[in-house]
């Protein structure tokens, strides 16, 4: 079964033109705004304001500080650092300069930094202070790397190191190279083509090391003018951005979603301080994954919980007014019918009452008030967490995306999410259902392919340019993808983040006293394991260290026992980042066993029967 445009896909944005490399629509989008803010960012407690022109100055002076230091075109900078004006600057001037950007997780394990520094061939990175600095100074001896900018230099007043330089020295040697780079930056700008290589991302590979996304310059733009489509943008937009500018969702919306659209993007100055950078900037569109949207909820609900009686009583009427309503629209919608006409007159005027009243002051707290879209996205939300936001007015819908298909494959419009579902294609894309119900997509938006891995590019998107996303769902009667299993096998975590759960129990059983190991954490907080010991290991480990057993199972329960895999285990933490650490694990009697279905042939976990079979010792893991 196959979906095309014509059956309900936001008409595409005709702003821009498709093939325009996206630093020519920076300086275009700038050159049109002038002196109007385009970025707020927050020091010493007030809001500092950056222009179009403050803003194009300094990708300029990126540009020209990068040819000056000797970036050829189509050559890739790394970029370690966490959201802030610099990094936007970074890697606007960087496609300016004909040059590729390739970001890393400031999160990243010092062997991650190497293998990707390595394999995307970085001469010349970008980090953002002493501790990202000291990761790049480990690889000194293994990796040619010709120059490093420290972005801030706090705390490196006495170091000095002929190949590393401050962010202030960079743009000083940009601003004295302006002029005479000017013609070579126009130059190389001009001789880019659409589907030149614009950003390397590196997504968390299944069975081994990541894997380095290649999008386009044509990849960007169109994800771009997709979402504009989609968000019907004005002139005073705003947005909040704190998600990792890594993540290519967030990417889109806070670099090539503000290209193309013009908003003003205010940096949130902590993931800690989201909640109150929201109620100062209350933007017009607002982008998080789920455990963002989970937390705001609890917030409010722990709050209800200490107000007084009266505050409490009047919440739970205006909340319960608001799911009638939601009920009232979600039923017009699954028939097909117009949801805002569903309400019966006498629900309305009292949903009118509890708005005035509780939920627009709940909104305005939360910062919600002039929320126009808000988008839950990379990974899967409980309907229960957008049927209460839907329930208090803000417009909540889930999306749904990859990084190989420059993160747009379907979104629900404001106003007609159906719960459970991801949406309707976006732009152009076509989607079809597969025989074996793997959902395809194809569009201007798939990767160009994995850098340097031919076959698993030809695995992954197949002869007739088909995205296979590796997920499982179904077309309900509008259209509209619901996803109801994942053919491969990632992890992705209630905060968005993509865990490769093969590479990590790998790790584990490199410990001599771990025969096995399931990695848990789909639509979880955090990362747990299933240990299956090495009885033959363990045993002679307790006689040399004289702990008493009886039984092997008595020897597995023992508190000594407990105390050496978790050492194993934070061993094995060390090399992961701080989202892929197991935080808590369970060890387990006996090993799997393939007669039981818990191993396939080939000895690959089943892990949807593992974790079926041992639900109630995995949720134990999460409980407190």
């Amino acid at each position: 079964m196959m979906l095309t445009p014509k059956q309900g896909a936001p008409a595409e944005s005709p702003a821009q033109p498709p093939g325009l490399p996206i630093a020519a629509l920076f300086f275009e989008r700038a050159r049109r705004h002038g002196s109007r803010v385009a970025l707020r960012r927050k020091r010493l407690g007030l809001w500092e304001e950056l222009s179009w022109s403050d803003y194009a100055e300094g990708v300029r002076t990126v540009a020209a500080a990068l040819i000056e230091l000797g970036l050829r075109p189509g050559e890739a900078v790394g970029l370690i650092s966490e959201n802030r004006v610099e990094w936007l600057m970074t890697d606007l001037g960087v496609l300016a300069a004909g040059g590729v950007t390739c970001a890393l997780y400031t999160t990243s394990a010092v062997e991650q930094v190497a293998y990707i520094v390595g394999h995307a061939e970085l001469s010349l990175l970008v980090v953002e202070n002493e501790e990202q600095l000291d990761k790049v100074l480990e690889l000194r001896g293994s990796h040619p790397l010709a120059r490093v900018v420290v972005i801030d230099p706090k705390g490196l007043s006495r170091f000095q190191d002929d190949g590393v330089m401050t962010w202030d020295a960079f743009m000083q040697l940009g601003a004295d190279a302006l002029e005479r780079t000017e013609a070579e930056r126009e130059r190389r700008l001009a001789a880019v083509t659409p589907d030149d290589l614009a950003i390397l991302v590196y997504t968390s590979g299944t069975t081994g090391p990541p894997k380095g996304v290649m999008l386009s310059h044509r990849n960007l733009a169109w994800s771009s003018r997709a979402i504009h489509a989609l968000l019907q943008p004005r002139p005073e937009d705003e947005l909040l951005s704190f998600l990792p500018l890594c993540h290519i969702a967030e990417r889109t919306i806070t670099v090539m979603n503000q290209v193309v659209n013009g908003s003003v993007v205010s940096f949130a100055e902590s993931l800690d301080t989201v909640t109150q950078n929201l109620a100062e900037v209350r933007p017009h569109v607002f982008f998080a994954v789920p455990r963002i949207w989970e937390k705001l909820y609890n917030g409010v609900e722990l709050r209800m919980r200490d107000a007084s009686v009266a505050k409490r009583l009047a919440y739970a009427w205006a909340v319960g007014v608001g799911r009638a309503v939601n009920r009232c629209r979600q039923a017009a919608l699954a028939e097909g019918r117009d949801p805002d006409a569903a309400v019966p007159p006498a629900l309305r005027a009292r949903y009118l009452l509890a708005d005035r009243a509780v939920l627009l002051p709940l909104r305005e707290k939360l910062g919600f008030d002039r929320l126009r879209f808000a988008i839950s996205g990379a990974a899967p939300i409980s309907p229960d967490v957008i049927d209460y936001f839907q329930s208090i007015g803000v417009p909540l819908v889930e999306g749904y995306g990859q990084t190989e298909s420059s993160a747009l494959i379907t979104v629900n419009p404001a106003g007609h999410s159906p719960l459970g579902t991801v949406g309707l294609p976006v732009g152009e894309l076509e989607l079809r259902i597969a025989d074996d119900g793997e959902i395809l997509a194809r569009s201007p938006g798939v990767m160009l392919g994995y850098y340097k891995e031919p076959e698993a590019t030809r695995a992954t998107i197949d002869s007739e340019g088909w995205l296979h996303t590796g997920d499982v769902g179904e077309l309900d009667a509008s259209g509209r993808v619901r996803i109801t299993d994942r053919k491969k096998d990632l992890i992705i975590t209630s905060g968005g983040k993509n865990i490769a759960p093969q590479l990590i129990e790998s790790k584990l059983r490199t410990s001599p006293f771990i025969h096995d190991a399931v990695v848990i954490g789909e639509r979880r907080k955090f990362v747990t394991a299933l240990i299956i010991l090495d009885e033959d290991n363990l045993v002679d480990w307790a006689q040399k260290n004289r702990v008493q057993f009886g039984a092997y199972a008595e020897l597995a329960k023992s508190p000594e026992v407990g105390e050496l895999i978790q050492t194993e285990v934070n061993a094995v933490n060390e090399t992961l980042t701080h989202v892929e650490a197991v935080k808590r694990f369970r060890i387990l009697q006996r090993r799997l066993d393939r007669d039981e279905g818990e191993l396939t042939p080939t000895l690959k976990v089943r892990r949807k029967i593992i974790e079926d079979k041992y639900r109630a010792l995995i949720d134990e893991m999460y409980q407190g």
